[in-house]
């Protein structure tokens, strides 16, 4: 029976090692650092940029992690052991450009090279968040991504509802509300983030309320404003991410042209009756709201849900899907809906997908963002 030495010399021979330097320059090229030590360990200091799965859950988590098994890969631990270990099994498992840093994190601080120590969890927000953390998509990392984010979600209604819900129940550091009503009680048949015993209360303060009772973890910043040319910038600006929960084409085309001055992907939802829609705008990489719908309708072609009625569980799908693709631009994970436009009918229960291209028309792109005027449009339409 072969000793712990004997064992680590066996593997050491089948491995290829680096020293820091090497390693230093490999990680240069674009190899991914694949951090294996104990999570109590990598919270006390790590290298930036590099990716921590514990060697515990290396077999049954890095093929979702890492799924292109010709990724250059250099394994560090503490000292080169259990280093040296997980670099056989990646080998084992397919991964084909893997090394081993001899001397691991001890020598790559010992040799003056940059680490931090990394933001961490508390031991409450990992038991909240321990089902995301399960999620090797999302993860530790992912969550604080998420934590760090900040989505303004356009109306407090029935789009902006379940969105909001669900983006301060997933951890979302800051959840921007702008809204100028109050609750009504007509509202609640949709609008989730209200109640009977907030009627007559301002929507920001009734959503404030809601939101922060579900998670403290988020910050709620109200504005209790009507979007205008003149406020629209100042209150966009230093969000990630923009929920369009508006209920009137003045709106939605001046929160598009002031998004695509900034390059600020926006989240487009929309209901009427029995149907929805969802998009995401991203000015950066795809077609946005101008390049859906180039003018809007005349006012008597464009009724408003207080006209027209809407199902009151709509929304909550719409509004859900949005929340959805907004965490997956948090995160980076997965294909959004930048290019596409899905529909929703739920009278048959049936979703569409289609694609959007860019309107060569359009002169409101983030090519042509400093000569983007951001003008008030009224009279387009009827209001929400």
């Amino acid at each position: 029976m072969a000793t712990f030495r004997e064992l680590l010399s066996a593997t050491k021979a089948e491995i290829n090692e680096v020293d820091t330097e090497q390693g230093s320059v490999r990680i240069g090229d674009g190899a991914l650092l694949l951090d294996v030590r104990e999570p109590d360990e990598h919270d006390q200091g790590a290298v930036p940029g590099s990716m921590h799965i514990a060697r515990g859950n290396l077999e049954a988590s890095i093929e979702a992690r890492v799924p292109d098994k010709s990724t250059p890969i250099v394994v560090m631990c503490a000292g080169g052991v259990r280093s040296a270990f997980a670099a056989k099994t990646l080998g084992e498992l397919g991964y084909t450009d893997v090394v081993s840093m001899d001397g691991g994190f001890n020598a790559w601080k010992d040799d003056g090279r940059n680490w931090a120590v990394p933001q961490s969890l508390t031991a409450d927000q990992r038991n909240r968040y321990q089902r995301h953390l399960l999620l090797p998509e999302v993860g530790n990392e992912g969550q604080l991504k998420l934590l760090d984010a900040k989505v303004l979600c356009l109306g407090a209604g029935g789009l902006g509802s379940p969105a909001a819900l669900y983006l301060a129940a997933a951890g979302v550091g800051t959840l921007g509300i702008i809204d100028m009503d109050i609750v009504d009680a007509s509202n609640l048949q949709r609008q989730i983030l209200h109640n009977l015993d907030r009627v007559g209360d301002r929507k920001v303060d009734s959503a404030k309320k809601t939101l922060t009772a579900l998670n403290p973890d988020v910050n709620v910043v109200t504005h209790d404003v009507r979007l205008s040319a003149a406020n629209v910038i100042d209150i966009i600006s230093g969000y990630d991410v923009i929920i369009d929960g508006a209920d009137n084409f003045p709106v939605r085309y001046l929160l598009n042209d002031a998004s695509v001055k900034l390059g600020i992907p926006v989240v487009h939802g929309s209901i009427f009756r029995f149907e929805g829609q969802v998009s995401v705008f991203d000015p950066k990489n795809g077609p946005t709201y101008r390049d859906l719908l180039p003018e809007a309708p005349p006012a008597e072609l464009a009724p408003s849900c207080a006209e027209a009625g809407v199902l009151g569980v709509l929304p909550g799908i719409i509004g859900s899907i949005q929340a959805l693709e907004a965490i997956k631009i948090v995160l980076g994970h997965g294909d959004t809906l930048a290019g596409r436009l899905l529909t929703f009918d739920a009278t048959d229960l049936e979703f569409r997908g289609y694609k959007l291209k860019p309107d060569p028309a359009n002169q409101v792109t983030w090519e042509n963002r400093e000569q983007i005027n951001i003008v008030d449009l009224e009279g387009l339409c009827a209001p929400g």
